[in-house]
């Protein structure tokens, strides 16, 4: 019961937290604001919870994951509402910023609870249950924005999101024992800084394999509308074209666990890697807004398994004792990439259009997923039995 209900917090969650991304995209074309400027508002989600990923899981291996998760609620709830009482774009940076710094104590305390709950054996299954959530929240919230937009207007849309991300801050204060206070480590922790995580081969290959995922999804959920606006599409199919990948993840992680276990973690997720960054070449091919949709749909067929088999993997290889750590660490590493790769890609497409960005991440996945392979073999990761036993 403690999984499901964690899942459904988490949808309410990422629902705002996802159509924000859209939404503050699709204000900030209205707004006049140019390719560039995009890029440095999508990196300015990722700023401050690049420096805070570690901090943020440290502090779930101290105090436990109820109170920064409460906080994070109620802190994106305050992000949301910001551009609705400054509608400019600095206030569209000021929203960014919280919504992301919110977000990482949520997120990172979310994959902390769903990791300990029924020990190692169940950790793929459950992280693959916590994804399903997940698929729904990205199903769901950009096509709440893309309806809201065209009808009701980018302040109203704004206020809904900041409604459904208040429910879970509500649960955790009303319902205090609705999750653990804490969640105790069944071994001592060990000593060590970031430099020793990071040096751990296996470990380190699946925080690049995270950053590239993250990125892959971040691009594809804030160039889409650019594009979309470009071809003359309405908020409505732009949103129903994001959603059909997050209705692909859903699919795919149906039989994940499956999947798994079978052809192993790593193998999945290397696969995983190469049929999204082929699907990524296809974007720019086509204008016709159900063919998009189609291949949006192959896109989250290809990246659906990534983010919970990096989570996993992350996971499994962490020290004992530092697994909210480990999993901050994860984070830092794709808040990097959510901060670089946006700003590097705006420059491009100010320079060559949007159809460099789109190939430019198709080969990162591509070339990521040949070197994880690579990696592999020379260094098979160890699998959940493994993990469990250490």
């Amino acid at each position: 019961m403690a999984l499901y209900l964690t899942v459904l917090i988490s949808v309410l969650n990422q629902i705002g937290l996802k159509g924000s991304k859209m939404l503050i995209a699709l204000h900030a074309l209205e707004l006049k604001a140019d390719p560039v400027a995009i890029g440095v508002l999508i990196a300015t989600y990722a700023v401050f919870p690049l420096m805070l990923a570690v901090y943020a899981g440290r502090l779930t291996d101290r105090i436990g994951v109820r109170w920064p998760m409460l906080c994070g609620s109620l802190g994106m709830t305050a992000g949301l509402l910001v551009p609705v009482a400054w509608p400019t774009i600095a206030a569209l940076f000021a929203a960014a910023a919280m919504l992301g710094t919110a977000n990482i104590f949520f997120h990172v305390s979310c994959h902390n609870l769903v990791g300990s709950i029924d020990g190692a054996g169940s950790r793929t299954s459950n992280f693959g249950t916590f994804s399903l959530g997940g698929s729904v929240s990205g199903m769901l919230g950009p096509v709440l924005v893309g309806f809201m937009v065209d009808r009701a207007g980018y302040s109203w849309t704004f206020v809904t999101l900041a409604s459904i991300v208040t429910l879970p801050g509500f649960v955790l204060l009303l319902y205090p024992r609705f999750i653990p206070a804490k969640v105790e480590s069944r071994r001592d922790p060990e000593a060590g800084g970031v430099r020793e995580l990071l040096a751990d081969r296996a470990l380190r290959n699946t925080l690049i394999t995270s950053g590239l995922i993250i990125t892959a999804l971040d691009l594809f959920n804030f160039y889409m509308p650019i594009y979309g606006r470009s071809l003359g599409l309405q908020a409505t199919a732009i949103g129903w074209i994001i959603g059909m990948q997050a209705a692909a993840a859903f699919v795919v992680r149906l039989w994940m666990p499956r999947l798994a276990q079978r052809y192993g973690e790593a193998r999945v997720l290397t696969w995983s890697l190469l049929m999204a960054g082929l699907t990524y070449l296809l974007f720019p091919v086509f204008e016709q807004p159900l063919v998009m949709g189609a291949v949006s749909f192959l896109l989250g067929l290809g990246l659906g398994c990534g983010q919970p088999l990096s989570t996993v993997l992350t996971y499994n290889h962490s020290p004992p004792g530092r697994i909210g750590e480990a999993l901050g660490m994860r984070l830092a590493v794709n808040k990097f990439t959510q901060v670089s790769v946006p700003i590097l890609f705006g420059s491009l497409s100010t320079a060559f259009g949007i159809y460099p960005v789109f190939w430019s991440n198709a080969v990162l996945l591509l070339v990521g997923g040949a070197l994880i392979a690579r990696g592999q073999e020379r260094s098979p990761a160890r699998g959940i039995d493994e993990a469990g036993a250490k």
